[in-house]
């Protein structure tokens, strides 16, 4: 049957086993294929499930001005979505983010504002809110919204308990928190003693702000105490695990995708048995002009100066 509306395929992505990955016989790994949303990440989900908030609180309407901070995959699903909603879309980014990304914006014609050269999230953050105020466009609010952990119990969550009703270890990165926080919660409805276990990038001298806990940024959205462990994963682990699960499954993922993978393997070391869940939030597609698996293996320090996730 044929889809009348795009935002339609938003979530109900698959979950799948990766048999050749297991490292014990009686640990089995399952991944939540984000990278299948229209826009190839679980920021589809977000970019959807904002507007429609903001759609039903009166905050925005078709032909407003929606102005969001984001490292990439944010801003890629607010274009989309906006599209079909008849919003205008205003993203602030900081430079050192996936060379792909900007050229995918360019195609959607998404204004851009540019933070400071070496500037992180926070400062996009900042610099989105002044934006916001002194020119009257709409922020959706991302890393502070409630309503970002709510998709994610609602959608998420949801679908991961209804294609496999016990879970004992949950895996995804952390950034705004709320796929941790949300899927966690609801997870925990079916199987309260599933631990939870968030991944981390580690950050390069250049990029400060929102990735990581120790650059000294907090998400409002995530509860430290629902946490039973914290990875940290540096690009060019995240890019060998990437090149190894295609390599193994044939699955195309994304580098955040690659991270939660080495978290979920590393989890898996102190599991006897069990079902592991890892999110993989986005498809890799768009890094492979990049080549960045061929920068990891020569050990390019400069991989963790980017925002790849």
């Amino acid at each position: 049957m044929a889809a009348t509306d795009l935002l339609d395929l938003v979530g109900n992505t698959p979950l799948v086993e990766l048999k050749h990955l297991s490292p014990k016989p009686g640990v089995r790994i399952f991944a939540k294929l984000e990278g299948q949303n229209p826009t190839g990440s679980i920021k589809d989900r977000i970019a959807l499930g904002l507007v429609e908030a903001a759609e039903r609180s009166g905050k925005i309407k078709p032909g407003d001005t929606i102005i969001e901070a984001s490292s990439g995959n944010t801003a890629i699903a607010l274009a989309f979505v906006a599209k079909q909603r008849g919003y205008r879309v205003r993203v602030v980014l900081p430079p050192a983010i996936a060379p792909s990304i900007r050229d995918v914006l360019a195609l959607y014609d998404v204004e851009i504002t540019w933070t400071e050269e070496g500037a992180g999230m926070t400062e996009a953050i900042d610099l989105t809110r002044r934006i916001a105020e002194a020119e009257g466009l709409h922020p959706l609010g991302q890393f502070d919204n409630p309503e970002n952990v709510e998709i994610h119990y609602r959608t998420t969550g949801a679908e991961i308990a209804r294609d496999l009703p016990h879970v004992d270890l949950l895996v995804a990165g952390i950034g705004t928190s709320g796929t941790i926080m949300g899927v966690g919660r609801r997870l925990r409805e079916l199987s309260p003693g599933v631990q939870l276990i968030g991944i981390e990038p580690k950050l390069g001298d250049r990029v400060m702000g929102l990735a990581s806990l120790e650059e000294g940024f907090m998400p409002p959205l995530l509860d430290l105490d629902k946490l039973h462990g914290r990875y940290l994963v540096d690009s060019a682990e995240a890019f060998r695990c990437v090149r190894d699960l295609a390599r193994a499954e044939g699955i195309v993922a994304g580098v955040s995708s690659g991270a939660t993978l080495q978290g979920a393997l590393r989890a898996a070391q102190r599991l006897e048995s069990g079902n592991i869940v890892v999110i993989f939030a986005d498809g890799g597609w768009k890094y492979l002009p990049s080549r960045p698996w061929e920068a990891a293996d020569r050990g390019d320090a400069a991989l963790d100066d980017i925002h790849w996730w």
